[in-house]
Formats: C-alpha cells, sequence, structure tokens
C-alpha cells in the first residue's frame, strides 16, 4: 500500500496560535506513520513552511508544495489544526478548494457560516433550534446600551463575533461595565456579539460522520472553577471535564440527537464539537467548533477515549473520510 503524505497544518493569524501548536503536535505524534508520511505545515503571518528539527523549509503557495533535497513534495490531504482564522473561518479551505487538496473539515462556505457565531445561531434558530438571544455590533456602529440591556436583560455575556478560546469575552453584570467591555471584544474582532446570560450547566458534545459510520461521541460536561468556561479554564486547568456527563440517559440521547441535527443542517464535515447550556431540561445551543482542538488536554480526545475507539485509528478515518469525500 503506497502511503499518503498529509499535512498538518497549524498556526493561524490569531492568539490561538499556541492551542493549535499543540493540537498539531499531538496529531502527529499519533497519526498512524504505516498508513501516512506526516509533516507539520506551519502558516501564521510571517511565514508557511515545513518543520523540520534542522530547519524549516518554505511552502511554494502556488501548489502548496515544497522542496526536499531536490524532490518536489505535493500532499494527498491536509488536517487541519489551525483554531480560528485562517484554518477555521474558510480562508485555507478555499485556497485548497482551488488546489483539488481534500481538507479535514466542512467547506470554506459551511467554515465561514460556523466561525460567525451570529450568523450560526441565526441560522439554527430559523431551522428551530433553541439558542440563547443576542444582539450584533460592528465597528463603526452607534448603538444603545439601554436598548441592547432592554433586550437582553443583565447579566450578558459580550464576545468576538469570529473567535474561539474565550479571548475577549467578558461577563457583564452592571449597565456601566457595557460599553468597556465591547470595546475589549473589538481589540480581537471587528464585530461583537451580546448574549442574554443562560444560568445553567454547561456541556459538549462531539460527533463525527463519515460515509459509511456515525461517531457519536459521549457529552461532556464543564464545570468551570472561575466565573465561566474562559482561556484560564480550558488551558490552564480551571476546570473540570465529566466525561461522560453525569445526566440522565434521556438528555444524554436528546443532546446528542441535537448535536447530530445541527451537523446535518450546517452540513458538517470531519469532527466538530457543539457546545451548550441546560436550564430548566432545555439544551440551548451555544457555538459549534468545526476545528475542535486535539491536544492532550483537549476535550475531543477525552471523549473519543472514552467512547472506545483508537485515537489513531480515528485520525486515519478523518484522513481517509476526507479524501473520499474530494474523489466523489
Amino acid at each position: 500500500m503506497t502511503k499518503k503524505t498529509i499535512a498538518v497544518v497549524c498556526g493561524g493569524y490569531s492568539k490561538e496560535e499556541e492551542i493549535s501548536l499543540k493540537s498539531a503536535e499531538q496529531i502527529s505524534e499519533i497519526i498512524d506513520k504505516s498508513q501516512f508520511i506526516v509533516y507539520t505545515v506551519l502558516i501564521n503571518q510571517d511565514e508557511w513552511s515545513v518543520l523540520f528539527p534542522t530547519g524549516n523549509l518554505p511552502i511554494d503557495k502556488n501548489d502548496f508544495s515544497f522542496r526536499f533535497r531536490e524532490n518536489k513534495i505535493t500532499f494527498d490531504a491536509v488536517f487541519m489544526a489551525i483554531h480560528g482564522t485562517p484554518g477555521e473561518d474558510g480562508k485555507l479551505q478555499s485556497y485548497f478548494e482551488m488546489l483539488n487538496i481534500p481538507v479535514t473539515t466542512g467547506d470554506s462556505f459551511v467554515s465561514a457560516l460556523t466561525f460567525n457565531k451570529y450568523a450560526a445561531k441565526t441560522y439554527l434558530k430559523d431551522a428551530g433550534v433553541l439558542t440563547a438571544k443576542a444582539a450584533l455590533v460592528r465597528k463603526g456602529d452607534n448603538y444603545s446600551i439601554q436598548e441592547i440591556i432592554d433586550k437582553l436583560g443583565l447579566p450578558v455575556f459580550v464576545k468576538p463575533n469570529n473567535g474561539g478560546s474565550s479571548f475577549g469575552v467578558t461577563k457583564v453584570k452592571h449597565s456601566n461595565m457595557l460599553k468597556e467591555a465591547i470595546d475589549k471584544a473589538f481589540k480581537e474582532d471587528y464585530e461583537v456579539i451580546i448574549e442574554e446570560f443562560i444560568e445553567g450547566r454547561e456541556f459538549t458534545a462531539g460527533l463525527f460522520i463519515s460515509s459509511n459510520r456515525k461517531f457519536i461521541l459521549p457529552v461532556t460536561e464543564i464545570i468551570s472553577k472561575t466565573e465561566f468556561f474562559d482561556y484560564e479554564a480550558k488551558y490552564k486547568g480551571l476546570s473540570n471535564e465529566v466525561t461522560p456527563a453525569e445526566i440522565s440517559q434521556e438528555q444524554t440521547i436528546r443532546c446528542q440527537r441535537l448535536t447530530y441535527e445541527i451537523y446535518k443542517i450546517l452540513n458538517c464535515k470531519g469532527v466538530v464539537r457543539v457546545d451548550y447550556l441546560l436550564k430548566n431540561n432545555q439544551f440551548y445551543f451555544m457555538e459549534v467548533n468545526t476545528v475542535p482542538g486535539m491536544s492532550k488536554e483537549s476535550i475531543i480526545p477525552q471523549q473519543i477515549k472514552t467512547y472506545g475507539e483508537d485515537l489513531s485509528d480515528f485520525y486515519t478515518k478523518l484522513i481517509n473520510d476526507a479524501i473520499e469525500r474530494q474523489t466523489k
């Protein structure tokens, strides 16, 4: 069997680069080397290059190739490990679509839609999915603090509309803090989403649907030691992640079924993670992660392990699914 050549693409143009590098390290280590030749490719504002211990080699952006010992190396597929722009918002997906290189995520449209929190919420709300009320403010807009509060109440969460890992997120309890929180979020993005506060337990569910199998992963409850699931809670050990979640079987099935419906409505591909809040026995959609973290501390690897699937085999299925989709 001829080995496929895979690029594990990491880095990015946002503060999530650090997390992306950790995901890529884990992915590159675990991918089955008997089936795949693996290169880690760094894409950031400064360089596009293949990482080697002896020094990085530049990527030719014309066809996403590189030269190694006078040989031209091309890739059979891309394992996307960039969280945030340009790997989760559709920009790189568009580039790889033009080059006809398979990617382990959904296409450029799906990626752009799901990365925009407000657009995804609106799209799913129209499809009947329960979600928190929200308002959107763009840079340069005239907005009324009082109108936002009248619509959403207090507390509210203020977030960059296009971003992740809780950078620039504030929980606002008093009206006089709202403008400061919006200004903080504007430092991360040109759009800011303000969401009503839903007091409830936080859950997340992973899912991967291939051409011949559904991986409906266990539900995880996130119990943050901070006031909400912020960067410190996510990446500095200030949270407990309980997998499988200690909820009833009926609630588990309902959460997994909702995740499946969202996956199909949005036409997601590859593995995704959907976040929820549970209040009065109702699951409220919060956001969908189309390039979820894959570091040792990340939730999806925990869910795969609890599911009983070998992580290396799971990655093989992700890669092969991307290649199969491209050839149809």
